[in-house]
């Protein structure tokens, strides 16, 4: 069977995946872009950029993934189901190149972006969108995208083989934090972390099986 698997992750020291305050002109917040500064020095990002630990996680994001899971929140702000020509942040070719499922209590029908995006909008369960979505994805894995409160709702119903959380040296305070209600999650996978020069300090869990 496919794997579940999130990639490149980004918290803040205390647990924050995005700030406070979202709005259409600030996604994340009062975080801006403090939690992925990380992303754009790497040589995936920008030519001449760092080849180095941060560079080699970021490039896990895409290779084998056949469909993506994403929040209401993350594809717009708040409030953006009252817009009916909104298709998400990312102009007319998002980044995502396959089927992405929107999880959402405001249904729509599906959006047909340029690069193979299709976006479906669903109320499912979590467990139900990844049978949906794996059975999209071809035998190709899913990843699980974010935000923060899909990806605990994920973690809490034992669905994610793979997790990698960057953790960014700043303090949010306030925001919407990933770990919440999560008490003993380190017995489920086996975990590893891995430090850049950056400041960042990459995790990475892997399900235990058995």
């Amino acid at each position: 069977m496919s794997l579940a698997r999130v990639h490149n992750f980004a918290v803040s020291l205390d647990g924050f995946g995005t700030g406070e305050g979202t709005s259409r002109d600030a996604f994340f917040g009062h975080a801006g872009e403090r939690l992925h500064e990380w992303m754009f020095t790497t040589r995936w990002w920008e030519e001449g950029g760092s080849a180095g630990v941060d560079d080699a996680f970021v490039r896990q994001h895409d290779p084998g993934i056949g469909a993506e899971i994403m929040g209401a929140g993350k594809f717009g702000f708040p409030g953006w189901h009252e817009d009916p020509d909104w298709k998400g942040p990312w102009g007319s070719n998002p980044p995502f190149h396959t089927p992405v499922f929107v999880l959402t209590h405001h249904k729509r029908p599906s959006i047909e972006m340029e690069g193979g995006t299709t976006f479906h909008f669903t109320d499912a369960a979590p467990a139900d969108a990844l049978a949906a979505a794996r059975e999209a994805a071809g035998g190709l894995d899913v990843r699980i995208g974010g935000g923060a409160t899909v990806i605990r709702e994920f973690l809490q119903a034992g669905l994610v083989d793979f997790m990698h959380v960057a953790v960014v040296p700043i303090l949010l305070g306030r925001g919407v934090r990933l770990w919440d209600g999560l008490e003993g999650l380190e017995q489920d996978f086996a975990i590893e972390s891995v430090s850049s020069p950056s400041g960042v300090t990459h995790l990475t869990f892997n399900k235990r099986r058995g």
